[in-house]
């Protein structure tokens, strides 16, 4: 194998990849990236076996081959080459790859590329073409809520659901359900539902160019994705099991809509934090309609006994009843981190029911929050 390419291509696309590769794994070649020649281009590989990312950078070919690299070294010395042409040639009988670029030359000791896992290519003839805005929007707005631990692994994923022309993404730890709906340029044929982890599809939000398609295959029997996205492909493994059905905690009624300024609440929120996080981010949510003269107003609080307390009052629009209720102030910061229009709606049916926030002027979000037990 040897090949040409620019320094900045093979940069961009080390850094693409290098994500996937295992930190910790008793297979040595999964600490490698995958370097192979391939149709006038280079492709460049990595895996944990769980998560595959390949991108393909141009170059000049002169022997075709293959060869895995370690992957820091790889991408460390890189990132220190000067912007000039890359000139890497792999010499087969050591598996030793040298290096040039400008005035720096150097050589670094690989393992065979047959002992790396086959990832398998996506069959674009076979997939679905999602919006590349409205996915990566979709994913901000939903992976935060899936679960971190690892007890319930169905928790840790994301539900994709298609049907028609809607697409569906959800996810939910046991204490938060986000949802968000978007529409397919052409329905599907047949329903599809799959879990995938949250960790792949942040990563396909972090990789994705938004001037190319996506495209969304499911190879039957696999238990596995694979997003094709211009020079970049995605492969994860499905989670196995059946996503809690969410829809039966999602309140049908109200008895107070209270709408606020997105940007006051989630600062408030944000500063009620710091103080309940040492109170296992208990906030109180003091929600009292307004008069004929006056406007509602919502009061955020939070107490720690070795802390301090922290107090904000907000104006709102309030319809219904006045209600205290407390939440995990953390979910509620989440939330409004992902929410971009000026103003959000929380309905609430009581002190012990879910709360329920949307973005105000759109109907393809809802989040639904379970609430904290009120103490004296």
């Amino acid at each position: 194998m040897k090949f040409t390419c620019l320094q900045d291509n093979l940069s961009k696309g080390l850094g693409i990849v290098s994500r996937a590769v295992s930190a910790r794994s008793t297979l040595p070649v999964l600490g490698n990236i995958l370097l192979a020649t391939d149709n006038a281009q280079v492709r460049l590989s990595a895996t944990n076996l769980e998560l595959a990312v390949t991108c393909w950078i141009g170059a000049k070919i002169e022997d075709e081959g293959s060869v895995t690299l370690p992957a820091k070294t790889l991408v460390d010395l890189v990132n220190t080459l000067p912007g000039e042409p890359v000139s890497l040639a792999l010499t087969a009988r050591t598996q030793t790859v040298n290096l040039n670029c400008g005035r720096i030359k150097a050589s670094i000791k690989g393992i065979d590329a047959q002992e790396f896992p086959t990832i398998p290519p996506a069959d674009l003839d076979k997939s679905i073409q999602l919006n590349v805005e409205d996915l990566r929007a979709m994913i901000t707005s939903v992976i935060f809520a899936a679960a971190a631990d690892e007890t319930r692994p169905i928790l840790t994923g994301v539900l994709a659901r298609l049907e028609g022309n809607r697409f569906v993404l959800a996810a939910s730890d046991g204490f938060r359900v986000a949802e968000r709906t978007a529409y397919l340029s052409s329905p599907v044929s047949e329903p599809v539902t799959a879990v995938i982890p949250a960790r792949a599809l942040a990563e396909l939000a972090r990789i994705i160019d938004p001037e190319q398609p996506v495209y969304m295959h499911l190879p039957p029997g696999r238990g596995q994705v694979i997003f094709h996205n211009g020079t970049v492909e995605l492969v994860a493994q499905l989670i196995e099991g059946a996503f809690p059905v969410y829809q039966g905690i999602i309140p049908k009624s109200y008895r107070t809509r209270t709408v606020v300024s997105t940007d006051e609440f989630r600062k408030a929120c944000r500063s009620s934090d710091i103080i309940a996080r040492e109170a296992a981010h208990t906030t109180r949510l003091k929600i009292k309609p307004g008069e004929e003269l006056t406007p509602g107003h919502v009061t955020i609080s939070a107490t720690a006994a070795e802390t301090g307390d922290n107090v904000a009052d907000l104006d709102a629009t309030i319809e219904g009843d006045a209600v205290e209720i407390a939440f995990n102030v953390k979910y509620l910061v989440d939330v409004l981190g992902v929410i971009d229009t000026p103003n959000v709606a929380l309905e609430t049916a009581g002190a012990t029911s879910p709360g329920v926030l949307k973005p105000v002027g759109r109907d393809d979000y809802i989040y639904i929050v379970m609430p904290m037990h009120l103490g004296k």
